[in-house]
């Protein structure tokens, strides 16, 4: 063999390596369409204090499960609940829209009969939210299977009941909150019993409702795990009445009152996320499905409360207020080899956001409607990159406020916490306050800063109706 043939030969080996290389990084580079969309889990709380879990400081509850998503996941600092009630911060996250334009300005009504035994029957008058486009519905064109597993608690009649948002599965409770053992609403007038499946009364007198919860979440999973599906785990805990695990009641005996109580039903909660995440292991599917975690405010002050047991940390206000101790909360999403894990992030974020942000994250297409919410995709991704909102929005009656940049502001302050701090006429009026250097709103601004208050004041007006 000669040396110019042999030359050839090498050259042309190297050349195939070299494009055979290229090509292979170009594909791993590009998505595969081919591959199987993501399954999405969003697993909602329900009166979980601001930094009432491991990873978010507190040092008196035990929440292991809720930290292994962080330490797998992104944890946000900055994130905003879209209300600081029930019923409009779970509208906002599941339409991408501000609660107040959709119908859902504060809690819904759930008062259905002892003896009405199928939904499908009960026939009060639809309500604007009805019309609305859900994450559900959104998934369900996409050809995911859906399920809303747990707390309901926007409404009843035609077009607002589970079924008819989007969820080919259902199953919970439609009220604010139950009794976790009987099942039944101990508050607001007779005593009702509240759980439901698929439209059809259920009885399971004496069973746990969030074991039943990750029973019925096994069994959805199980019989649709070869395919994408959507799941809203909407848990009624640390919500009143706490009822936690024995076992956590003599573990935390010796802390304060109400603050055993409550931590024990936070342990309890953790405790069924951890179930819930064995479900999907055991599945094979933890690599093939994003989970979001959230509360969906502040924790309650109530009298059902014990008036209290939840920590808000350094942040003022609680359960009803729009002081960030209301609004600001934990927040964590987690996809294991596909998004980054371990990572905090510090951008504004705001529950609007998660329908966007799993559109794109799913290669889904969102609902051609106006979103407040924007995906959080690149800040996902790098701590670097700015928040999607030049501003961020709340109203709840004539409670309201606006937050942009460093400034927040706050008109016609409610405050139920004894957090020390007393609030003058002026401050119940306009409240505006630096977020930045003051966190916790100790301190009134309004009246240095009026060219602030008045710029706030018409972008709220811009939104408001």
């Amino acid at each position: 063999m000669n040396r110019t043939f042999t030359q050839l030969i090498v050259i042309s080996s190297f050349v195939a390596l070299f494009f055979s290389a290229s090509q292979l990084d170009a594909a791993e580079r590009q998505p595969n369409v081919a591959e199987r969309q993501p399954n999405v889990i969003v697993i909602y709380t329900d009166d979980q204090g601001s930094i009432d879990a491991g990873c978010y400081g507190a040092d008196d509850i035990e929440t292991p499960a809720v930290d292994a998503l962080a330490s797998r996941g992104v944890r946000f600092t900055q994130f905003y609940s879209p209300a600081s009630v029930c019923s409009p911060s779970r509208a906002g996250m599941l339409t991408g829209r501000y609660p107040w334009q959709i119908g859902m300005p504060g809690n819904a009504g759930a008062t259905v009969a002892e003896d009405v035994n199928d939904l499908s029957l009960v026939d009060d008058p639809a309500t604007e939210f009805a019309a609305e486009i859900t994450m559900a519905e959104m998934f369900k064109e996409a050809g995911y299977a859906t399920a809303h597993i747990g707390k309901w608690h926007l409404n009843y009649g035609p077009g607002s009941k589970p079924l008819d948002q989007g969820f080919d599965y259902s199953f919970g409770h439609l009220n604010g909150c139950i009794d976790n053992y009987s099942h039944f609403v101990y508050w607001n007038g007779t005593n009702r019993h509240d759980l439901w499946e698929n439209n059809q009364r259920v009885r399971m007198p004496g069973r746990f409702f969030p074991d039943l919860m990750v029973e019925k979440a096994n069994g959805f999973i199980t019989k649709h795990q070869d395919k994408p599906f959507f799941m809203y785990f909407a848990m009624n805990m640390p919500h009143y009445p706490y009822q936690g695990d024995a076992k956590w009641l003599t573990k935390y005996a010796d802390l304060p009152f109400p603050r055993n109580l409550y931590a024990a039903f936070v342990s309890t909660l953790d405790e069924r996320v951890a179930n819930l995440l064995s479900v999907i292991e055991q599945s094979g599917l933890t690599n093939d499905t994003i989970i979001i975690y959230q509360s969906d405010n502040g924790h309650s002050v109530e009298e059902r409360a014990h008036f209290g047991g939840g920590s808000n940390g350094p942040y003022r206000g609680a359960k009803f207020s729009l002081f960030e101790g209301g609004i600001r909360l934990p927040a964590i999403i987690s996809w294991p080899g596909h998004l980054p894990a371990g990572q905090v992030r510090d951008q504004v974020a705001h529950g609007c956001d998660w329908l966007p942000t799993v559109a794109e994250l799913c290669r889904v297409q969102p609902p051609a409607v106006t979103l407040a919410g924007k995906s959080l995709v690149p800040v996902i991704e790098s701590a670097l990159a700015p928040t999607p909102h030049e501003a961020l929005h709340w109203q709840q009656g004539k409670q309201w406020a606006v937050r942009e940049g460093a400034w927040k502001l706050i008109c016609n302050v409610k405050n139920d916490s004894d957090d020390g701090l007393p609030l003058s006429k002026q401050d119940l009026s306009l409240f505006l306050a630096n977020i930045v250097k003051d966190p916790g709103e100790t301190t009134n601004l309004a009246t240095e800063h009026p060219e602030v208050v008045e710029r706030l004041t018409s972008l709220h007006e811009q939104v408001a109706r």
